[in-house]
């Protein structure tokens, strides 16, 4: 199926973006989400975003006076449509700005809600996240849901750490079945002001360690 189609990326966070306004991508077709983000055989990205009309009437009832301009539908590389991706709504917010979908300001839909963003007199682009209302503990570990679910550990060890082999087992854990959690290590940074931590990612959906995670 043959499909235009842009590359963008947040912190090296990579996604594939398709305006899909007219509904003429098979979404529905997970092996053809897989194959485009496949690094070797297809597009290569950590996911696939496409830019729709918003879906919920409803919601945007209870908006009222919010204009929803675009709602934006993630894919994992694993072929299935995800949570909300924090880096990947700043490249969707970008995208729609240049489809001439929004202004400097926005409110788009996402799958877990609306979400509020900017894009900033210097070209980056600010992202309101969902109140954090779920977080707690669970041995060592975090737990917290921004829009996605994620389960971090604060280590020393962050840099060195082999992120996928510490990772992976926690993602697939039976406590946190059937849909599995995003699993980040955490550190402290370089001491400078704007680097006060230093974090790693084993990405649910990748089943990799992806270079940034926006949520």
């Amino acid at each position: 199926m043959p499909f235009e189609f842009v590359k963008f990326h947040g912190t090296g966070n990579d996604f594939i973006l398709v305006d899909d306004r007219a509904l003429r991508f098979s979404a529905n077709d997970q092996k053809l989400v897989q194959l485009v983000c496949d690094r070797h055989f297809g597009i290569g990205a950590d996911g696939l975003i496409l830019i729709r009309h918003f879906r919920d009437n409803a919601q945007a009832h209870s908006a009222k006076e919010t204009r929803l301009e675009f709602s934006m539908v993630y894919f994992n590389a694993d072929g299935f449509e995800g949570s909300f991706c924090g880096n990947g709504g700043r490249c969707a917010v970008r995208f729609a700005r240049e489809l001439g979908l929004c202004g400097e300001r926005t409110v788009f839909e996402a799958a877990d809600g609306l979400h509020e963003a900017e894009i900033l007199p210097d070209g980056r682009i600010s992202l309101a996240m969902k109140p954090l209302t779920a977080w707690n503990r669970d041995g060592a570990a975090w737990l917290l849901d921004t829009g996605s679910p994620h389960c971090v550990f604060f280590t020393d060890e962050t840099p060195d750490l082999d992120v996928v082999n510490r990772g992976r087992p926690v993602r697939y854990a039976e406590s946190y079945a059937p849909g599995g959690v995003n699993v980040n290590f955490a550190g402290p940074g370089s001491g400078a002001e704007e680097d006060p931590v230093f974090m790693r990612t084993y990405e649910r959906g990748v089943e990799d360690e992806t270079l940034s995670c926006g949520t």
